[in-house]
């Protein structure tokens, strides 16, 4: 094999590195939104927030058997102190932890009751038409998401295809 030919580079000179003097630039102007943009954005979250509530409200799951209420959990609750105070052992720290199911119970007793969902529904509707408008939300779309024909009806949200 003939050996390999070797090239030789030509020296080429680089132009110095330029120092180019800074531009000073200019800073863009703030940006502020008009009054009718941010009442734009306020309505729009406020709308947001009305639909969330009423969809939590009616998609959250049943609980199944009797309905219990406050008092018993009350009753239940102090007999289960008294039981704390008295046990010894293991029966000791079941006892306890019975007090502190039975008060997460009341406490959630309470928060359940004070969702007003004839109230929720009847502010979904004042909104869901013009809402649903702006998101592109259809009536397959609210039906998919658990609310009622009727209330879709009152809202004014049309039955449409696809």
């Amino acid at each position: 094999m003939p050996p390999a030919k070797k090239t030789t580079r030509k020296a080429t000179k680089r132009p110095a590195a330029k120092k180019t003097a800074r531009k000073a630039t200019k800073r863009r102007a703030t940006k502020t939104l008009s009054a009718a943009h941010k009442k734009a954005l306020a309505e729009g979250r406020t709308m947001s927030a009305t639909v969330d509530r009423y969809l939590a409200a009616i998609n959250k799951p049943q609980k199944r058997g009797r309905k219990v209420s406050r008092a018993t959990l009350e009753q239940r609750a102090a007999a289960a102190r008294a039981r704390a105070k008295s046990a010894t052992g293991v029966d000791r720290v079941l006892a306890a932890q019975e007090v502190r199911d039975l008060q997460a119970k009341i406490s959630q007793h309470t928060t359940t009751a004070g969702t007003d969902l004839k109230r929720l529904e009847s502010d979904f509707v004042k909104i869901a038409r013009r809402f649903g408008e702006n998101r592109g939300i259809g009536y397959g779309a609210w039906r998919d998401a658990g609310v009622s024909a009727g209330v879709l009806k009152r809202a004014g949200v049309a039955r449409t295809r696809g």
